[in-house]
């Protein structure tokens, strides 16, 4: 049986306010699938944006790349317009909560859409 890998943004959950969670499949190269079963990617500082109606998470950092990493994420078609919808309202923000490999194998990545909190909020 394989450990379970579970990669965490704990930072998260301070600085938002989390309204509804969704997960979604990746698309990575070989060093990237590598360093997140080695758990060595770091997600701290990451976030999700759209471009041309397909949805990609920035600022990733493994330890086998020395560049910034823009990941594709793989949703349904209803479910990106559905995220899409959500977040055109301003303060709303697309953030990821942890990447994990699933029963299958696969890597998989838990996407929220969040709500920053003011400073008076975090304590």
């Amino acid at each position: 049986m394989q450990e379970n890998i579970n990669i965490q943004n704990k930072k998260a959950k301070f600085k938002y306010f989390i309204e509804k969670k969704y997960i979604a499949g990746l698309v990575l190269t070989g060093l990237q699938i590598k360093s997140i079963r080695y758990k060595k990617a770091n997600i701290d500082n990451s976030y999700c944006t759209f471009d041309s109606d397909e949805l990609f998470l920035y600022n990733t950092n493994f330890e086998n790349n020395l560049k910034s990493n823009t990941i594709k994420l793989l949703l349904n078609k209803k479910e990106l317009i559905k995220i899409k919808k959500e977040t055109n309202s301003p303060g709303i923000t697309i953030i990821p909560l942890k990447i994990f490999i699933n029963d299958n194998g696969f890597a998989k990545v838990q996407i929220c859409i969040a709500k920053g909190k003011r400073n008076y909020d975090k304590r």
